[in-house]
């Protein structure tokens, strides 16, 4: 069952397109990781989830409905972290979250001490007192607490410290172990590695790929390094099966390689080689790979990740 499903998703703000056709299918029970760069579109995405924007085209399904339909009975199914969190006021944390509890009909107040004290989450300090990072533990504490069938994080560790970055993966992992979707959008390429199992890419509004974790990471390739002991004619090896980006600096040729290495591995017996190397390339690299081009509204080198 899809929990999450778009086809042909479009939002227009004004002239400017945020959404070109997005279709996603998010399987009950997984964890779905949404990745792009600043201004792709994936806040929107999640804000059309939520009913907090209408689509201009296309169409949004959570749990089988539109957000329009679902309303505020479909919204009590979901846990919802924005990416940025407008807190302030003399309330203290702990009234807020006991205020969001009484929202949801009581759901959740039994949760709160809990999960604040697992995040070091102070319940007595005042909302406008609280650092970005302590603001994120709120935000945290209540998209979890009330124990949603989805949970959709925008950004859910911007602020945390490393510890509470883990703690917070281990949540996610512990409701989809309990039978929780788990839509998360994030910049950290790390995170979404380490908890997701499926991925898409969002560029431009459009979505540019989605694949398992595993299958991404095997098409990232190797950065391969061979040193000869004289100069070698690099035409040999460019159009060898599963290697490109061949370069050459004096007797040492580079090159990426995709797939089985025998062609290459061939190609350059038939030389003297002294010394050769390769290592994977991280995931990031993949990732960066569907930036590379022109754009009709953002140039290549505005493009940013945060690969810890």
């Amino acid at each position: 069952m899809a929990v999450i499903r778009t086809e042909g998703l479009v939002k227009d703000y004004g002239k400017v397109r945020a959404l070109a056709g997005v279709d996603l299918d998010v399987a009950e029970g997984e964890i779905f990781g949404f990745v792009g760069p600043n201004g792709a579109g994936k806040t929107t995405t999640i804000r059309v989830l939520l009913d907090l924007l209408r689509p201009t085209a296309g169409r949004a399904e959570v749990f089988g409905v539109t957000p329009v339909q679902g309303g505020p009975s479909l919204r009590a199914r979901i846990g919802y972290l924005p990416g940025e969190l407008a807190m302030s006021g003399r309330r203290t944390a702990g009234d807020l979250l006991r205020h969001l509890a009484s929202l949801r009909g009581g759901a959740g107040g039994n949760r709160i001490g809990a999960l604040s004290e697992r995040f070091g989450l102070d319940l007595n300090r005042p909302i406008r007192s609280l650092s970005k990072g302590n603001k994120q533990k709120v935000g945290v504490v209540q998209a979890f607490m009330h124990g949603p069938e989805l949970l959709i994080l925008d950004e859910p560790t911007s602020g945390l410290d490393p510890l509470l970055q883990r703690e917070c993966l281990d949540l996610m992992r512990e409701a989809r172990d309990g039978g929780a979707t788990v839509f998360m959008s994030s910049h950290v390429l790390g995170e979404i590695e380490d908890v997701a199992g499926r991925v898409a890419i969002i560029r431009d509004g459009v979505i540019v790929d989605v694949d398992d974790v595993g299958a991404l990471r095997s098409r990232a390739g190797q950065v391969v390094e061979l040193r000869f002991s004289g100069r070698v004619d690099i035409d040999e090896f460019r159009n060898l099966p599963g290697v490109r980006d061949v370069t050459l600096d004096g007797s040492t040729m580079r090159c990426m390689l995709h797939g089985e290495p025998d062609a290459l591995l061939k190609a350059a017996a038939r030389h003297r080689v002294l010394a050769w190397s390769a290592h994977e390339r991280e995931l990031e690299d993949l990732f960066i790979d569907f930036y590379r081009g022109p754009s009709d509204r953002r140039q290549p080198e505005e493009v940013t990740f945060d690969g810890r």
